[in-house]
């Protein structure tokens, strides 16, 4: 797993509710397109989910994410 995806499953391990692309990439200090790419790969591994909520991405850990980032 590379530094970024690394670094977006622990921020989302820490939030208590689904968080915006936008939240992460400013928080992450890195661009929204490059979030939003790490983002959809983390979901084609099964280590989160995504939902459109209006014109937003809302991002959180699944289970196996969860194990896989303690």
């Amino acid at each position: 797993m590379d530094a970024i995806n690394k670094r977006i499953m622990q921020y989302l391990r820490k939030e208590d509710w689904p968080v915006t692309t936008e939240m992460i990439a400013n928080a992450l200090k890195i661009s929204w397109n490059t979030a939003q790419l790490h983002l959809y790969m983390l979901v084609s591994q099964d280590l989160v989910k995504g939902k459109r909520v209006g014109r937003q991405n809302q991002w959180m850990l699944t289970d196996k994410g969860k194990k896989v980032v303690c």
